[in-house]
């Protein structure tokens, strides 16, 4: 497969991260942008720039004939998606496998497998891979309901096209299943095209834990160890780590190796994740999805194993095999990744675009900040507040913990507010510190900073 020239159709920190990869192996990038980032890292960064509509994601970074024809009018013989946007869209995939653009990650036909939860659940279940009790397709609450008897309350409702920890209810008894069996229903619809809800039995005292995949062309399958995702807002991932210290040894390496034949049973091509949700009362372990994009996460296991994954994936996608066998895989350290978001922690975590006026990033040994911001960059209102992300490597993660510490000291971000202050208040927190935390634990932890804050 031929990539000479990629489309980089994303924007904010992955776009820089996918630029400066395809230059470190000698690849030539356009960055797709809207008119709302003209002025991006991306558009300086990358050797030519090509705009694809109107600020908002729905005329721009969403409009699959929209990036063919920029991938096609600028020369372009490969796309990459990044994450977010249309990275999980079998759509994109196939669209430009039909206009012979290479399209840097899975296969259309890997991402629809992985795409509906209830029919990764079943790839899961043929491969011997644990999933949580639940129930197939909910039809509507009277069915659900009966279901959910058997399953027994409190439960999870899904939309079996969602993602990114939307379309999830929890429900925790009967009274509540006519009400949120419609709201969740007709949010699906609107979020994903599809309506279909399924559920899950809910499990409260529980780790966030995935597992990264690599597979290329040839069949080749290997996994580059799991993180611990289990600091989260509203389902969505604030703090990882790797490895997942407070799972023992040996039911972490389960875990990998089910991530490994999942990929493997469905001859995945590219980098993915496998995520999973394990149980802190029971030690149970049990696939969640599969998420068949690069993920916003990444570098915690780049900084543990060594291993460039965008690189890896430019390279499978133009037909190279791994160079790496599961045995020649090694692990050195610890590594924590902090997400830097342009809101207010002070005022409900409010979005706070707008124009920065100073941008110092911490640096030092085992210090790393993937961003797109710089001084005079103006935060757009239009998109997620992600700004950037602070990642840090030690010998341990007593060391990385430290490192982390001081990194979020020394990060100066003047004229808009950010997450930092509340990050700064997770990494001292004691139940943080020792490890004794869960999927629910941040939340808490928001509910109590905002109180005095307040």
């Amino acid at each position: 497969m031929s990539v000479t020239r990629v489309l980089v159709a994303n924007r904010g920190e992955i776009a820089v991260r996918i630029i400066r990869a395809c230059q470190s192996l000698g690849i030539d990038t356009v960055a797709a942008v809207s008119e709302a980032d003209r002025e991006s890292l991306a558009a300086k960064t990358a050797q030519h720039v090509v705009c694809i509509g109107p600020p908002r994601s729905s005329d721009s970074y969403l409009r699959t004939a929209a990036l063919v024809a920029a991938a096609q009018g600028t020369g372009c013989d490969a796309l990459h998606p990044g994450y977010g946007f249309l990275s999980e869209r079998a759509e994109l995939a196939q669209a430009c496998a039909d206009n012979k653009i290479t399209f840097i990650g899975p296969s259309a036909d890997n991402i629809t497998k992985m795409g509906d939860k209830l029919e990764a659940r079943k790839v899961a279940a043929a491969c011997g891979v644990p999933t949580v009790p639940g129930s197939d397709h909910a039809k509507n609450p009277r069915e659900a309901a009966a279901q959910a008897e058997k399953i027994g309350y409190p439960v999870l409702l899904k939309a079996s096209a969602g993602g990114g920890g939307r379309g999830i209810k929890l429900i925790w008894n009967a009274s509540e299943m006519q009400s949120t069996f419609s709201t969740a229903a007709a949010e699906a619809r609107a979020a994903f095209g599809n309506d279909t809800l399924y559920m899950e039995r809910y499990i409260g005292n529980a780790r966030h834990v995935e597992v990264q995949v690599l597979g290329d062309r040839s069949g080749n399958v290997i996994h580059l160890g799991e993180r611990d995702c289990s600091l989260q807002r509203r389902h969505q991932k604030i703090v990882e780590e790797a490895p997942a210290y407070a799972v023992a040894k040996e039911v972490r390496e389960k875990i990998c190796h089910a991530a490994a034949v999942l990929a493997g049973s469905i001859g995945y091509q590219s980098a993915g994740t496998v995520e999973f949700i394990f149980d802190n009362d029971t030690k149970e372990f049990f696939f969640l999805e599969m998420n068949t994009r690069i993920q916003v996460e990444h570098p915690v296991t780049e900084m543990i194993t060594g291993v460039d994954l965008v690189a890896q994936q430019l390279r499978i996608a133009r037909g190279e095999a791994l160079p790496y066998r599961q045995s020649d895989v090694r692990f050195f350290g610890h590594a924590i990744e902090c997400r830097i978001n342009a809101e207010s922690p002070q005022h409900g975590f409010r979005p706070c675009p707008g124009l920065i006026i100073g941008w110092q990033a911490p640096e030092g040994a085992g210090v790393r900040v993937d961003s797109h911001c710089y001084s005079g960059y103006f935060v757009p209102p239009f998109y997620d507040s992600l700004l950037g992300k602070l990642i840090v490597h030690g010998e341990d993660r007593a060391q990385a913990l430290a490192r982390m510490k001081q990194a979020l000291a020394s990060f100066r971000v003047e004229g808009i507010d950010t997450g930092i202050p509340f990050l700064q208040a997770v990494i001292d927190d004691p139940d943080y510190i020792k490890g004794k935390v869960n999927t629910q634990w941040l939340e808490k932890k928001l509910e109590q900073y905002s109180a005095l804050s307040g």
